[in-house]
């Protein structure tokens, strides 16, 4: 499935980028396209994520922190 911005309906992540994490939130590895999101750095390691069409905040992307080395985590 295709997860989409609750705001504008833009598409965000594909479930394929989808991992168990043990936060309580979903975790992707990667965004469905280039334009998705929008991301600024806020911290070091931790970009602020926001959509790519209406700029609705989705929380961040964590460097580093996906499933496999250098993956990251949204």
């Amino acid at each position: 499935g295709i997860y989409v911005c609750a705001k504008c309906g833009h598409e965000l992540f594909s479930s394929r980028a989808k991992f168990e994490h043990s936060s309580p939130w979903p975790a992707f590895t990667d965004t469905l396209r280039g334009d998705s999101v929008a991301k600024r750095e806020e911290r070091p390691g931790a970009l602020k994520v926001t959509c790519g069409k209406c700029g609705n905040g989705l929380g961040h992307e964590f460097l580093n922190d996906g499933p496999k080395r250098g993956q990251s985590r949204f």
